[in-house]
């Protein structure tokens, strides 16, 4: 019967060994590549533009909200305005309306007393007999 040979612990290390070195060699190949430094700048600048682009963005963010804000300050003065002018107004009509209504109890009074000046009057001359 034949046995499947298996590397043994020497060969299985010597392989990550030179699996290794062959790694740290690419790497150091494209780390002396003379386009890595152009790449990198380019990236750089990508990302500065990137950063530039979104400060504006912000800023036009902030600007948005700052002119909405003065918007809305604007309306709310204006509503209060208005509610005041509102309440004036009730309250003119308010005084109006019981200015009338004290006028009408007084005239309505001042009947009420006529018609009792009257019937006393009444009483008097039926008592004497006139």
């Amino acid at each position: 019967m034949s046995n499947f040979h298996s590397p043994d612990h020497q060969d299985r290390q010597s392989n990550a060994s030179a699996a290794k070195k062959a790694l740290l060699e690419r790497f150091r190949a494209a780390a002396q590549d003379p386009t890595l430094a152009e790449k990198q700048a380019a990236h750089r600048a990508i990302a500065q533009a990137r950063a530039q682009r979104e400060a504006e963005r912000e800023a036009a963010r902030l600007a948005h909200e700052a002119e909405l804000a003065r918007l809305a300050a604007i309306e709310a003065e204006r509503v209060a305005q208005a509610k005041r002018e509102a309440d004036e107004l009730a309250a003119l009509i308010a005084a109006e309306e019981a200015a009338k209504a004290e006028a009408l109890a007084a005239e309505q009074k001042a009947a009420r007393d006529a018609r009792y000046a009257a019937r006393k009057a009444a009483k008097k001359v039926r008592r004497r007999g006139y």
